[in-house]
Parts: C-alpha cells; structure tokens; sequence
C-alpha cells in the first residue's frame, strides 16, 4: 500500500506539474482550455469548474489540457440544418441546440442559412414559421453547443491556440517541461531543508548508534586527515577507503577540539549491486546555511540535467536497447525499491523522475512537446505556419507510435517483473 500511495503522489505531481505550465500559460494568453486530464482513456473521474472540464483517467501514463482549435472540436452548422436557440435578455443567443431539442423549453428553432461561431459570432436563418424574413442572431462569446447531450462551449478565434502569436503558442508548450524542472528544483529545494546540503569536506557527519563508527568512539565533527595513513581531503575519499575493507581493521587520525588522534575502525560487511562493500554507520556532513538551502534546488536540478542528457548521449552513441526504457510498471518497481530506503530518497527519486519527463517531453519528436516546438521553429524560419492539417497528421502518427512504444515498454516492464 505504501508503494501504492507512493507511485500515485509521485506521477500524479509530475503529471499535475507538466500540465499546469501548458495550463495556465495558455490561461493567460486567454486560450480556452476545455479539459484538464490526468490520464488517458476512459474517465474515472470529472468535475467542471468555469469553462474546463477536469479529469481523471484509466491509463496513467501521462496527461493533456485539450486547448480551443488544436483539433476540429466544435461541430459545424450546415445550411438548412434545423437547430433550437435559446436566448439571454438582450436577445443574444446563449446555447444552441442540435438534438435533443425535445428536453428543452423555450427553445425558438432556426433553419440555418449560414453561421459563422468563430470570428462574425452570428447564426443566420429563418426562424420557425417565417420563411420569408433571413435573420441575424448574435451569439454569445461564450455560448454553449449542445449535441448529443454533450455541451460544448464555443470558442471565438481570439481564444483559440493557432490565434496567437508565435512567441505565445511556443511559451504554452514550452511551459510544460518548464513547470517539471520548476518540480524538481522545489523537491530538492525541501530535501534541503529536511536534512540540509550535503558537503565535501572530509567531516563525519552523524553517527549511528551502535554502528562500527559509535563503537570505535567516532564522533560527529570530526575531521578525518588520513586513515592508515593516506591523506583524506574529501568525503568520497572518507567513503571509497570504508568501502574498500569490509571486515577490515583500519586506523581513523582525526582532528577533534584542535587535538588529533587515531582511532582503530572495523567497517562491517554489507552487499550491495552484487558487491560485498564496508560500512562503518556515519552520514556525509551537511550545511543548514539559509542561502546553501535556498540555491540546492537550482544547483542539483542543473547537475541532474546535465547528467541525464550525457546518459542520452551514450544511449545513442553507444546503441539502443528497449531495455533501458521503462513505462509505468517499470517506474512503479523502483518507485517500490526506493520507498523501502526512506522518504529522502524518494524525495530525490521524484526529483529525477520529473527532470527526465521534462527532458523527454523536449525531444524534437512528433507528439512530444520538442516535436511542437519544432514546428514552431520551422515557422519562424519560413515566416507562416505550417499547414495545420499536415501538421496534424504527423503529429497523430507520432502520437500512435508513442502509444505503440509504451504498450511495448509495459508489455516488457511485465515479462521482466512479473514473468
């Protein structure tokens, strides 16, 4: 159950996350946003508040917000097509009705001449009874579509994604992968300040009780200048030596209130990866300073980011293996590997899970938000947009070849843990 909890928080945030940034970028560039999914599939969970739709659905592996004209979403009112208005007090028309006209009153039907809901906002025809007189009725900015008993609010071209500037368009997206950066500089940002920022300098940190460290009569604070005599100047120094004498008698000269003295260690043995390594129960010195705390998250967020993208480098360099993805078991395995080592850890553990979606999602592939970005970048260069059909189509094959890799991912992440 913990595993559980555990995995739901983790990719629930890192999903929350990568979808705010698009959100409320998108918010405040006054796009429509007509869902906010947590999930893909079929609903688990809705609710509406304002104008969009909240979700939570079946497959967790990923999420979406559904902005206004990125996919033909509205249906089109064709001539002659009959349709029931209804109307505010200033005779503007707040939702339209194409079936299912029955279980609603007051409704004035309209056989349609014409109607333009994006940029005129009118509906013209005639109405019920007079087939004599055309008619313009003027349509609310936010009227309601009803069809099928699903309502749909309208979207004017000034609140749709492809009527904004560039430089817009290209932040919405770009504020995904932003906001899971953001994620992780936060997470590592708490990590400090729970347990403070891990030092170099070759000072013990805490000591366990009943440890090797404790029984020998190491103490917190003392400086380690050499052990069996080879000089230590960093704490991986301190490490590396411990590791190397599992059940090995070695001699600590330490520093402690301006006296140095040597001090006899037995590591115990303990296996790790496969490896018998030495353990003597002693943590690595940590800084509490407000301003170490407060730049920890930046720092470890750019040293992560950098790591992970000379990883990248010798998967593609060194050649690619499906083993060395992993979808939503795989990531829900080690989130239950990491749970079993404490809350620290799985505090970094989602640190480094949300760096990696944001660098994955900034790969110049279709469907991903690097492929979007790309785009974008091709219509700087040509000064007009792609055609949006074509790009669509690319996008959507990108789409149904990412679906296939992670149901090929899953299917092994299955065979390797469960089979």
């Amino acid at each position: 159950m913990t595993t559980v909890i555990a995995f739901i928080l983790i990719f629930g945030s890192l999903v929350i996350f990568h979808e705010a940034g698009h959100f409320f970028v998108a918010k405040k560039a006054g796009i429509l946003c007509r869902e906010f999914a947590i999930g893909f599939g079929p609903k688990i969970l809705s609710f509406k508040k304002n104008e969009t739709q909240y979700t939570v659905r079946l497959l967790p592996i990923g999420g979406y917000v559904r902005m206004a004209g990125e996919d033909p979403d509205m249906p089109e009112l064709k001539p002659g097509q009959r349709v029931g208005l209804l109307f505010d007090e200033n005779e503007a028309v707040e939702k339209i009705v194409v079936n299912g006209k029955d279980r609603y009153t007051g409704l004035r039907m309209i056989e349609t001449e014409s109607a333009d809901l994006e940029r005129a906002l009118v509906i013209k025809g005639y109405e019920e009874g007079d087939d004599e007189h055309l008619r313009t009725f003027k349509v609310k900015r936010d009227a309601v579509l009803v069809e099928d008993r699903m309502e749909m609010q309208i979207a004017p071209w000034d609140r749709q994604f492809a009527s904004k500037s560039l430089g817009k368009r290209a932040l919405t997206i770009f504020a995904g992968p932003l906001m899971n950066f953001v994620l992780a500089a936060l997470v590592f940002t708490l990590m400090a300040v729970v347990q403070g920022v891990p030092m170099t300098d070759p000072v013990l940190g805490t000591v366990v009780k009943d440890s090797a460290a404790a029984k020998a009569g190491l103490h917190k604070g003392d400086t380690v200048i050499s052990i069996d005599g080879a000089e230590i100047s960093t704490w991986n120094d301190i490490v590396d030596v411990i590791q190397k004498h599992p059940d090995e008698k070695i001699t600590f000269t330490v520093e402690r209130n301006g006296k140095t003295m040597d001090i006899p260690v037995t590591p115990k043995s303990i296996s790790e990866d496969g490896k018998t390594i030495g353990r003597i129960g002693v943590t690595s010195p940590v800084d509490h300073s407000p301003l170490k705390v407060a730049t920890y998250g930046i720092t470890q967020t750019y040293v992560w980011t950098v790591e992970i993208f000379k990883l990248l480098g010798h998967l593609i360099s060194g050649g690619f293996s499906i083993d060395m993805l992993s979808g939503p078991v795989g990531i829900y395995k080690s989130t239950e590997t990491v749970a079993k080592s404490g809350i620290i850890y799985l505090f970094k553990w989602a640190g480094l899970l949300s760096i990696n979606i944001g660098i994955m999602n900034l790969l110049p592939l279709p469907a991903l938000d690097g492929g979007r970005l790309l785009f974008f970048g091709i219509e700087a260069l040509r000064g007009k947009p792609i055609d949006r059909q074509k790009e669509g189509i690319v996008h959507f094959i990108g789409f149904a070849l990412l679906m296939l890799l992670m149901i090929i991912v899953t299917w092994n992440d299955i065979q390797r843990f469960f089979l």
